[in-house]
């Protein structure tokens, strides 16, 4: 398999204006009884100017794809212009939070196109200045190990299903190397930072998430990466740059003293 040639043609999948949805097959989450168990996955919004998704592995840190987390002029986004609403359906979040720390990994250069090494850094972490607590969504673990089962699944937001989550039970894993994976799964513009999941066993656990997506002899594709290591870094990198969460306390009024404080697809060739 030519990666190299295959990678190149990619494009990544963050919803900006003009996009169009590509593909079927997937199931659309819409009652609450649909949701329960994937509250954790969320749409994260960019200010306005579209949208990924991403989800909770903690009750304050969001997983996402780090081309999510750059604007159009390949800046780091302020914080206040990155919210994420666990669970979205219908204009309905379970929860909703502003972020307040953003690590994108220092191996993501959002100044050149997708190629192994971008999609193999393609991740960041998200702290939230309000957490999540577990009763309303339970955040997903990490995959590790080499043993990925048979049932690889993903749940993701997208152009033409930008209001609730759509699920695909079953994607095949069609090649791997050097840490980065291509799958069947059916994605599109603003599934960048989607979860791919892993079921051995119990619960599905984060396998890896969409970073970029084109055509492989006429099957779509999508492309992810081994998640353990990088996290652990932007666990790291977060730790070393600590940001205070707003202090929410009730404030006491003192009288006479006033208030105190204050994508589009391409096809690649066989």
């Amino acid at each position: 398999m030519n990666w190299r040639a295959l990678i190149l043609a990619a494009v990544t999948l963050a919803h900006g204006a003009g996009a169009t949805a590509q593909g079927s097959g997937l199931r659309r989450l819409t009652d609450r009884d649909d949701l329960f168990g994937w509250e954790a996955v969320g749409r994260l919004e960019l200010d306005g100017q579209g949208f990924c998704t991403g989800t909770l592995i903690a009750p304050d840190l969001v997983l996402t794809a780090a081309h999510c987390v750059y604007d159009q002029e390949d800046n780091l986004r302020p914080v206040e212009q990155i919210s994420f609403r666990a669970g979205l359906r219908d204009g309905v979040a379970i929860a909703e939070s502003q972020a307040l720390q953003i690590a994108a990994h220092p191996g993501y250069n959002p100044r050149t196109r997708l190629s192994m090494e971008n999609i193999r850094h393609d991740v960041a972490l998200i702290r939230l200045a309000e957490p999540v607590q577990s009763g309303r969504a339970d955040a997903f673990a990490l995959h590790s190990g080499r043993g990925y089962g048979s049932d690889i699944s993903v749940t993701s937001y997208g152009v033409g299903r930008a209001e609730a989550l759509s699920r695909q039970r079953q994607c095949n894993l069609m090649g791997e190397h050097d840490d980065v994976l291509m799958i069947d799964c059916n994605v599109t513009f603003g599934s960048s930072g989607a979860p791919v999941f892993s079921r051995v066993g119990g619960r599905g656990r984060i396998l890896a998430l969409v970073s970029g997506g084109g055509s492989y002899r006429g099957k779509q594709v999508a492309f992810g990466m081994k998640l353990p290591e990088r996290v652990a870094e932007l666990k790291a990198q977060l730790r070393r740059n600590p940001v205070a969460a707003p202090d929410r306390r009730i404030k006491r009024i003192r009288v006479g003293g006033g208030t105190a404080g204050g994508a589009k697809f391409v096809s690649v060739g066989d």
